[in-house]
């Protein structure tokens, strides 16, 4: 029996290129489509809030340029990402709407909270693009935000990483990782997984975080049925 009805997937941009760091690989986005499709199949409620650091790496990329252009170029770079999973899921035949908080109505529906819901109520997956639209905000936090907002009984960060570590696991070969850790915790020892602001927001709305490797087969069906998978912040 899965132990979560409603759930928001933080899939990050870089999780969509694979190995290759850059661009989408569709070899990859297939295997990420067939854990949705059977995370989809339990019955659960999806909404997926995708990055874009695949293609766009924010002020990172050109340090002199403005913050806020940096920032909208990174919100448009989500909407590519978007396109393409929602293409891929279609192919699935996972039913699946893209919205978007700027809005581009040629391509996706504009971001309306309602109209999210009604489509989560049908079945269908939900894909939410352009953070919260605004500069300044992560998609961590665009990811904490819509979850609140659609009330998701959990928060899944989809990484290319495992879980949650004491340091940088690819940096310090005795890294520790956590299995369980509190969001003050994680805010107090700061720790760079997610955005002090986005677990702020969970915190707030008793929303569980969990962070664990998407390249692994049924990760995310595993978390929707509560069985242990990389760390939940709680």
């Amino acid at each position: 029996m899965k132990k979560y009805k409603r759930i928001v997937i933080k899939l990050s941009g870089e999780a969509l290129a694979g190995k290759g760091g850059f661009g989408l690989d569709q070899g990859v986005i297939e295997k990420i489509v067939k854990q949705i499709k059977a995370a989809s199949e339990l019955g659960t409620e999806i909404a997926i809030v995708v990055g874009g650091g695949n293609f766009w790496r924010g002020r990172s990329a050109n340090s002199s340029m403005d913050r806020t252009t940096a920032d909208h170029m990174g919100m448009l770079a989500t909407v590519i990402n978007a396109l393409a999973l929602e293409d891929a899921l279609e192919t699935a035949g996972v039913r699946t709407r893209v919205q978007t908080a700027i809005p581009v109505e040629r391509v996706a529906e504009p971001y309306i909270l309602k109209r999210a819901r009604r489509h989560l109520e049908k079945g269908r997956v939900v894909i939410f693009a352009c953070g919260t639209g605004n500069p300044y905000f992560t998609t961590d936090t665009g990811a904490a935000l819509r979850a609140a907002e659609i009330g998701a009984d959990a928060l899944l960060c989809a990484k290319n990483v495992d879980g949650i570590y004491d340091s940088d696991p690819k940096l310090n070969k005795k890294a520790k990782k956590y299995e369980r850790i509190s969001y003050m915790d994680v805010i107090s020892r700061q720790l760079t997984a997610l955005d002090p602001t986005s677990i702020q927001l969970c915190m707030e709305n008793k929303i569980p975080i969990i962070a664990f490797s998407v390249t692994v087969d049924d990760n995310i069906k595993k978390a929707v049925l509560g069985e242990s998978v990389g760390t939940i912040i709680c």
